[in-house]
């Protein structure tokens, strides 16, 4: 008997609605954060949820799951690396669904999913823009002085 196990099919077979999901989990590992319909938003936060958790125990076969939903190798790094270490004290609830607008069109409505946690995630990249800025930074000064230098060569030589 089927009691109390309803799925939200999204008008989809079941290999259609498993591809959808894992597409979604494969781009919010990816990116941090997704913007998708409300529905999809509740079924793909309980994907990433087991994700993290599988990133937890970091075990051979729980990188073999992740993989199976995943399907590259390089995101099941990024989960494992990553991720699910800023996890390690929190025992659930690795995303969060906001709810955002509604679409004209459908009328359906939109949220974004995001890891709980997101600021630990995007020190590195906060860091790297820094270095980025910086080295700008004093590139600009460089080419300032060079301008400099080169208006007084230009009025010593008049």
């Amino acid at each position: 008997m089927r009691h109390r196990k309803q799925k939200t099919t999204f008008g989809r077979r079941t290999k259609q609605r498993k591809a959808l999901l894992n597409n979604l989990s494969v781009n919010l590992i990816t990116y941090n954060r997704i913007e998708t319909t409300l529905n999809k938003a509740k079924e793909v936060s309980k994907i990433a949820d087991k994700l993290v958790t599988f990133g937890k125990k970091n075990t051979v076969h729980s990188r073999r799951q992740a993989y199976k939903i995943l399907g590259k190798r390089n995101l099941v790094k990024k989960l494992f690396d990553e991720i699910s270490p800023n996890y390690k004290d929190r025992n659930g609830g690795y995303t969060r669904v906001i709810k955002t607008r509604i679409r004209k069109g459908d009328s359906v409505s939109l949220a974004i999913l995001e890891f709980v946690e997101k600021e630990k995630l995007t020190e590195k990249t906060k860091k790297e823009k820094k270095d980025i800025k910086s080295a700008e930074l004093t590139k600009k000064k460089s080419v300032k002085k060079d301008n400099k230098s080169k208006k007084e060569l230009d009025k010593v030589k008049k």
